[in-house]
């Protein structure tokens, strides 16, 4: 989208995508931890240090189990000392090794960060971050505050970057990011305004979610927020739904499992599709097909703040009022957002039932994949800082 974008909602069209996308297959790669790897992955940490990326962030998508269950998600948000043990608890599920089926896990990013690791070289950092997971606006409104309120924390320096990848619906708290952090006065005041009422009590203005009012107050005061460092995303099967801000990053890159339909252009998926191939997963990520906007849930009934907020929100990025209805969004059958570079993947036949594969969605986070991955990014990112360092 073009910078001031405003949180607009990207429009669900049937006809060609206005950015660039491609049909790629992802092939054969060295086993992890072979040799082949390891000298492959250490060459992509040497162009990350070439671009200067200071942090690499992993970031899970929504209903992570946790945070799809309103009660805790809103006493962590509220309570510090239940978001820390909330926080615990998920790094606990993501070290375990079936968190690999559906999240990046904590030893997906250990993995990566000792592949890219090279002897008397800086270290570049590997974290996951936590955020609720809640399927609505407001959830990852909240994502995106608290994600900037991290990135500030890090101390970085003009000309560093920052390299954020998105599993799932993290992808759209990154979007809502970009268009906060693009700092245009409209956008900022109409979003702080629309979400006030969860975390400030009307009336009596008590703030009690203060991380909300240390962001607000960071983006409205001159100057970088983030010290002049950049940010590089990544999604990984994020379905489309809000509007990116070109302001508020530098590079943007999409990784969607799809294997186009007989009689669609590549950038389409069939509607409705069928019950066997969602089941195998064969026509890619029926979750980022079906994940789109008017799929969302609502904070709970007794959450009337939140509520509130979430309606509020809603409004604010909302498409084109005089847009199709939920159902010819499905039609349209658009998977390429309208902003950054789109690669559209085939990796292979998808293995297991679908609870092992979550109708195709759960590729991403395969270690396997990991270095197909970091070799795009890489290249696609850092090779021109890359070959002059070389």
């Amino acid at each position: 989208m073009p910078q001031a974008n405003l949180f607009r909602h990207q429009a669900y069209r049937a006809t060609r995508p206005t950015s660039p996308h491609h049909r790629i297959s992802a092939g054969a790669y060295p086993a992890v931890g072979s040799r082949a790897f390891r000298q492959r992955m250490r060459e992509v940490g040497q162009a990350l240090r070439a671009g200067r990326v200071a942090a690499v962030y992993l970031v899970h998508g929504s209903a992570d189990g946790l945070g799809s269950l309103g009660v805790l998600a809103e006493l962590a948000r509220r309570v510090p000392a239940v978001d820390r043990a909330l926080g615990g608890i998920r790094q606990h599920l993501a070290a375990r090794p079936a968190a690999d089926a559906a999240h990046f896990s904590q030893s997906y990013a250990s993995l990566f960060e000792a592949a890219i690791k090279s002897p008397g070289e800086p270290r570049i950092p590997v974290e996951l971050f936590c955020w609720s997971g809640e399927n609505h606006h407001l959830g990852r409104a909240d994502g995106a505050v608290r994600l900037i309120d991290e990135l500030c924390r890090l101390g970085l320096r003009p000309g560093q970057r920052v390299l954020l990848w998105g599993h799932g619906h993290a992808g759209n708290v990154f979007a809502l990011m970009t268009n906060l952090l693009a700092r245009h006065p409209a956008a900022l005041e109409q979003f702080f305004r629309a979400a006030a009422i969860y975390y400030r009590w009307p009336l009596v203005g008590l703030v009690d979610v203060p991380v909300w009012d240390r962001v607000a107050s960071r983006l409205q005061n001159p100057g970088p927020p983030l010290a002049g460092a950049a940010l590089d995303l990544v999604t990984f099967g994020t379905p489309i739904a809000y509007g990116w801000d070109s302001g508020g990053y530098r590079r943007l890159l999409h990784f969607i499992h799809h294997r186009p339909a007989a009689g669609l252009p590549i950038y389409r998926a069939a509607w409705p599709p069928q019950l066997d191939d969602l089941l195998t997963a064969a026509g890619g990520d029926y979750v980022q097909q079906l994940g789109i906007a008017g799929t969302s849930c609502s904070p709970g009934l007794c959450f009337w703040r939140a509520r509130l907020a979430d309606r509020r929100l809603g409004r604010l990025v909302r498409g084109d009022p005089a847009e199709a209805e939920p159902l010819e969004r499905f039609r349209a059958g658009a998977i390429v957002p309208d902003e950054g570079t789109t690669l559209l993947v085939d990796y292979g036949p998808s293995e297991g039932p679908i609870t092992q594969h979550y109708a195709g969605h759960a590729v991403y986070v395969r270690k396997r994949w990991l270095l197909f991955h970091a070799e795009e990014v890489a290249q696609r990112f850092y090779a021109a800082q890359a070959s002059m360092v070389a």
